[in-house]
């Protein structure tokens, strides 16, 4: 019985210590989102790449969280995708091209619907019979 309660109670633990990661990327995505949604709405281009520089750093924490094994190397491609894209923009901005680089950075949101869709929880009939 003893050994139940200890089995019991590591599950536990290791399922918090899972949703916790989760919760933290969660969290992060939030923040790159705001981050992104803060570098459309600036003007100038300094302040853009401002933003843009906390994405990065917000992209560098998210490939620390560990992914799910089966979706880790899409994962991690998309995020370098969004670096890229990131990176091509700041080109620009240093150009002085702001629309430009606005106009490029909407590809941020087409990868982020694209590669969300790794992320979603199952629906209630792939749960009762599988994929």
């Amino acid at each position: 019985m003893k050994r139940l309660v200890i089995i019991i109670f590591s599950l536990f633990f290791v399922q918090s210590a899972i949703a916790s990661q989760g919760q933290d990327l969660n969290q992060t995505m939030k923040n790159m989102g705001h981050a992104y949604k803060q570098a459309m709405e600036a003007t100038e281009a300094q302040e853009i790449n401002r933003h843009l520089d906390t994405m990065l750093s917000l992209l560098q924490q998210s490939k620390q969280h560990h992914f799910k094994t089966d979706v880790k190397a899409e994962s991690l491609q998309g995020l370098d995708k969004v670096a890229g894209v990131i990176n091509e923009a700041q080109s620009l901005l240093a150009q002085k091209q702001i629309q430009q680089a606005k106009h490029l950075l909407k590809e941020v949101d087409v990868l982020r619907k694209d590669y969300h869709k790794l992320h979603e929880p199952p629906g209630f009939w792939e749960l009762l019979f599988g994929k």
